[in-house]
């Protein structure tokens, strides 16, 4: 997370992990979700906010979740099901059940044909938002797996040089396993920045920064700025000039994995709600397990041993900042606005649901 979304140390609410994660069951269990995958969904949903990444944590998605809920957008007992499938591949139509349930079991069915035939993935159509990709991802990791997984976010994005949104936010997380160092686990939106970045810079008052956003027609916003109400997201790059052509091509690549690759069409042309898409490789299929784990331990730690550019104090990695994150919070706490304890006292009181969140 960049600075500028960092809950200032001087109004932030440190809640306790266990905490967070029961009063969050509790509101899914409200929800009409059975215990095990209200339980299953708080742990992806509170993984966001252990590791530093507020934009897919409980204060920007929950109250969005409880209102899809309210809405009918998703079905709290989904009966999942396989509609197609080849031994190392399939596709599973979610029954609008909630990405965060449908996800990790989406991920155990290609780690679970990973162990067989080397590789195992499964395209995920007729879904809900999944929350962090890296969590999906990373999954693998305990298995001895490089894991992928991608979705279709909301379609805001622009093509470069374009004036209607052609692709979602559209985020791929890898995660790959070490021996002593922290995993490598990348996760980026293929949008300039995530979609929910600019809700936090709403939230918090910041400005975005160039090339984050176009305006109402389309055309790059490259200055610093507020939050315009109206607004398109760029690619990642921003500008042709910054590479943007770049991540336009992936934002498109994901539309095609997830959402065609799933007979959902893509783009402007979706149907059914949000697709994902999940790779595991089972490592021994290509390289002894534990070298390669030793020959990652040896590339991390020369990453992080790169000299850095003056006026920078390191070098990090995917996933070495989420992890140094997560062993902090856990320890003590995670810091929320008061903004969002304002509305779990709401949704706590309204849904008669114990109050836990004591600041710590």
């Amino acid at each position: 997370m960049l600075e500028r979304f960092h809950v200032p140390s001087d109004v932030a609410v440190h809640v306790d992990v266990d905490d967070m994660h029961a009063t969050v069951t509790d509101i899914f269990l409200k929800m009409g979700m059975p215990a095990d995958e209200a339980d299953q969904a708080s742990e992806v949903l509170v993984y966001a906010d252990i590791r530093g990444i507020e934009t897919h944590g409980v204060s920007n998605m929950l109250r969005r979740y409880v209102e899809s809920f309210g809405e009918g957008g998703i079905n709290p007992t989904p009966k999942p099901k396989i509609i197609r499938e080849m031994p190392a591949a399939a596709t599973l139509d979610c029954d609008k059940g909630h990405g965060l349930v449908v996800g990790p079991m989406a991920m155990n069915m290609a780690i679970e044909r990973a162990k067989i035939y080397g590789i195992g993935t499964i395209t995920a159509n007729n879904g809900v938002h999944f929350g962090a990709a890296a969590y999906h991802a990373a999954m693998a990791i305990p298995h001895g797996m490089i894991g992928v997984s991608m979705t279709t976010g909301g379609m805001q994005v622009l093509p470069v040089d374009g004036a209607k949104p052609m692709f979602g936010l559209n985020p791929i997380s890898i995660a790959v396993p070490t021996h002593s160092e922290a995993p490598f686990i990348f996760d980026a939106s293929m949008s300039s920045v995530a979609g929910n970045k600019i809700a936090l810079a709403k939230r918090l008052g910041v400005d975005v920064a160039p090339g984050w956003i176009a305006d109402a027609d389309g055309v790059p916003i490259m200055e610093e700025s507020p939050v315009p109400d109206e607004f398109f997201m760029l690619p990642s790059g921003g500008t042709r000039e910054g590479g943007a052509h770049k991540g336009s091509s992936m934002g498109i690549w994901v539309e095609i994995m997830c959402a065609l690759l799933g007979s959902s069409g893509a783009g402007p042309n979706r149907r059914g709600g949000a697709s994902h898409h999940f790779i595991a490789y089972n490592i021994e299929a290509f390289a002894d397990l534990e070298e390669f784990k030793s020959e990652m331990d040896i590339y991390m730690n020369e990453i992080k041993s790169t000299p850095p550019i003056p006026g920078k104090d390191r070098v990090v990695y995917a996933g070495l900042p989420e992890h140094e994150e997560e062993i902090e919070r856990r320890a003590n706490g995670i810091p929320y606005h008061p903004e969002v304890i304002d509305w779990f006292r709401g949704i706590t009181g309204e849904l008669d649901i114990p109050w836990r969140l004591t600041n710590n």
